[in-house]
């Protein structure tokens, strides 16, 4: 027997867990031509990792797919513009906990080669700074997770990284 649609949709079942995994999406901002990418320093206002340097990077919303909240984050963060069908899966991270995310967090690490503005600071309440950083002189003061996805895109190394898993 079929199930009952509303809306186009099927009729959702019992959520499989009480509480799931945090999705996130991070975008990596590659100019290759002059290989720098875009980085934004956390202030000191941050939830977590206040001063440290990270990528683009936020959560889903309800309902929205990972593209959309790689492309939305981004823009809010940063003003660059990339469109969700440019961007390539650069890396995913798997991590057992996050400060949001006590039941673990999933961030799917999006490179962008094409994109339209230029970085500047759209969350200061936020963000001590946004910019461009040649990717050979990235900051050390940087988040451990991202900062393994940046690392593992730029030398070709391993596309999967499990964070605090035993």
């Amino acid at each position: 027997m079929a199930q009952p649609k509303t809306d186009d949709q099927p009729k959702a079942l019992k959520p499989a867990l009480d509480s799931m995994t945090l999705l996130v999406a991070a975008v990596i901002v590659h100019d290759q031509a002059t290989h720098r990418v875009v980085l934004l320093q956390r202030s000191q206002n941050a939830k977590f990792a206040q001063g440290m340097w990270d990528l683009p990077v936020g959560k889903s919303e309800p309902g929205e797919p990972i593209t959309e909240t790689a492309v939305r984050e981004l823009y809010e963060e940063t003003g660059l513009t990339v469109k969700p069908e440019s961007l390539k899966v650069a890396h995913i991270i798997h991590g057992a906990w996050g400060v949001e995310a006590p039941n673990g967090f999933l961030t799917v690490v999006f490179a962008a080669h094409e994109w339209t503005g230029e970085p500047e600071n759209r969350e200061p309440h936020k963000h001590a700074q946004v910019r461009w950083v040649d990717a050979d002189a990235v900051p050390e003061e940087f988040v451990e997770t991202t900062a393994s996805a940046l690392d593992r895109y730029l030398t070709g190394g391993s596309q999967v990284s499990l964070d605090g898993w035993k």
